[in-house]
């Protein structure tokens, strides 16, 4: 059994990482009378992990049961960002108990960044005995060796390492779409933002190989995908760790010129944004114009209390250059009301911000502490009832400029990855501009994965509606 330890989570080392492969030997096919179902929460790379999962379970012969209730096997592949995450989780695994104590071989798991907290596994190990195996984020690849003990020694496996381990290769993976796909490029964070939990939860950067990454997406391109998205914590920080002189831009630059169509990469941190990025993401047209950048208070005083590294002004500047290189690109961005602190001048400077920026498209949030972080020991001086007025006169002005920034496309004509069609209507289809935006339109025959112009005929807060331009 391994535990979580925040104390040894924190510590940040400067070694070299081993690349291995993954194996699977014993357990190959075991379990082909088995079912599954795999309950994901969180971000792209929770969702890609669940991906690797999927594959990993499939190759033990499990398949996959969609109804909880129905399956053999059930694991919840958990985020801890923020305590709404957590509570759906725990949700989840209270509605699991039930069906545990009618099914005595029922096996459910957990796994993701929740199994990497201290307080998760400590009231797992007390109130939910019951659970039979976690696992952890740095050990994603070892689950048959985890859920083979769980079920053969009957009794509770809990497998979490807080220290990194190698990077594995070739783990075997089960893409939800056949035409776009995450490609993980860094793991791990080592900013420590006072609020955030990731460096604990994910350890430290470990950049993959380029060699590796670049076959990776060449094997993507040989299969016909059309667009890849490059994954990581902190991706501007890919390289660091590897490399003297190559790093994301680089990076950015060998894929572009793979020919691929679309080319995105999440989560950027504005204080590793380069100008080689820019200039990369300036010149080549595959690599789409939609950039995240998340910002989390437009006041310097609170970014200083947060741990960000940057000022308001550092930030515009580099908005600024973004918007220069690419002046059709769309900025998403995050936002954190209330944190500690925050007093309404802080809070006008984060809407003066968003007055400036005009947004594509943002996630706003009302602080929550989360345990362990820096800022979690700060007095939370802001009424909840103050953070909620803030919050929705924040997005009242996001959404504005949601909308108004969709009405500038209406009766131009924009290339979309079609990515399905509608259940009720067969001649209706949805997909993302190259800026990322949703469209539902109209066309005949139209085949999904495909990159089509559309004509944009209106405009609605979170989405666009059109027609195909088949002329």
């Amino acid at each position: 059994m391994h535990l979580p330890s925040y104390k040894e989570a924190k510590k940040r080392e400067k070694k070299p990482y081993q690349t291995k492969d993954y194996q699977l030997e014993e357990s190959l096919n075991k379990y082909h009378n088995k079912t599954y179902c795999l309950k994901t929460y969180g971000c792209q790379m929770n969702e890609h992990d669940s991906e690797n999962i999927k594959a990993m379970l499939e190759e033990m012969g499990f398949k996959e049961e969609e109804d909880y209730e129905k399956a053999d096997l059930i694991l919840l592949n958990t985020c801890s960002i923020r305590e709404n995450a957590h509570n759906k989780a725990f949700g989840m695994l209270g509605r699991v108990k039930h069906l545990k104590e009618q099914r005595k071989d029922l096996i459910v798991g957990l796994c993701g960044c929740m199994a990497q907290e201290e307080g998760v596994v400590a009231e797992i190990r007390e109130k939910y005995k019951w659970l039979n195996f976690v696992f952890g984020t740095h050990n994603l690849y070892d689950l048959p060796t985890v859920l083979e003990k769980a079920i053969t020694e009957e009794r509770q496996a809990i497998e979490v390492y807080s220290t990194d381990l190698d990077i594995i290769e070739n783990t075997p993976v089960v893409r939800d779409k056949t035409y776009k796909a995450y490609v993980n490029i860094i793991y791990g964070c080592n900013k420590f933002c006072t609020y955030c939990i990731v460096p604990y939860t994910r350890g430290s950067e470990r950049s993959r190989k380029k060699e590796d990454i670049l076959k990776e997406i060449d094997n993507l391109i040989e299969k016909g995908y059309q667009e890849v998205t490059l994954l990581g914590q902190n991706v501007n920080a890919y390289g660091k760790d590897l490399y003297e002189n190559y790093g994301l831009g680089e990076l950015l630059e060998d894929i572009a010129n793979k020919k691929i169509p679309r080319i995105r990469f999440v989560t950027s941190h504005p204080w590793d944004f380069t100008d080689r990025m820019i200039e990369v993401i300036g010149k080549y047209e595959n690599i789409m114009p939609s950039v995240h950048l998340p910002v989390q208070s437009g006041s310097s005083s609170i970014l200083k209390k947060m741990g960000r590294r940057y000022s308001k002004e550092s930030y515009l500047e580099l908005f600024d250059k973004l918007k220069k290189v690419r002046p059709n690109i769309a900025i998403s961005t995050d936002i954190i009301v209330g944190f500690p602190g925050e007093s309404e001048e802080d809070f006008q400077d984060t809407l003066d911000l968003v007055e400036y920026c005009k947004y594509d498209n943002a996630f706003t949030f009302i602080y929550s502490p989360r345990e362990n972080t820096p800022a979690a020991k700060l007095k939370d001086d802001v009424l909840l009832e103050e953070k909620e007025k803030r919050l929705y006169r924040l997005n009242e002005i996001v959404n504005k400029y949601f909308k108004d920034n969709n009405e500038k496309l209406v009766g131009k004509i924009e290339n979309v990855l079609v990515e399905g069609t509608s259940p009720k209507k067969k001649e209706m289809y949805f997909g993302y501009t190259e800026t990322n935006k949703l469209v539902n339109f109209t066309g005949k025959d139209i085949k999904v994965g495909t990159i089509i112009p559309v004509k944009i005929t209106d405009a609605k807060t979170w989405s666009l509606d059109g027609e195909y331009n088949d002329k």
